[in-house]
């Protein structure tokens, strides 16, 4: 497929939220599915302070062309003041998964 696909990251502290956060993504087309993982373990400095928290994790599949659309959907959504959403690109995989893909989601 001339498609490009990536997976986008999205972690929160409520696994709750992001699974509601996730099912808006995919009902507004900018996703075609996620892959959550809870718990995980995060260890990061924020305001001066190093913090060791508990969070959840989203893997959300989509085309590299929605990326802006689903980051800027994303920080809309998220109740953190900067939500860790991050990009990274597939260099392939089952040709009929990355059709779905790109079936279940909307042009850019």
């Amino acid at each position: 497929m001339d498609e490009e696909f990536c997976e986008v990251v999205v972690t929160a502290d409520d696994a709750g939220w992001l699974v509601g956060c996730t099912r808006t993504l995919v009902e507004e087309r900018l996703v075609a599915c996620g892959h959550h993982v809870v718990p995980i373990r995060s260890v990061y400095r924020w305001e001066g302070a190093v913090h060791d928290a508990t969070e959840a994790r989203v893997a959300l599949h989509t085309r590299r062309s929605l990326v802006p659309a689903v980051v800027a959907r994303t920080r809309e959504l998220h109740p953190y003041e900067v939500p860790c959403v991050i990009a990274m690109p597939l260099v392939g995989g089952n040709p009929d998964y990355l059709r779905w893909i790109a079936e279940e989601t909307r042009q850019p």
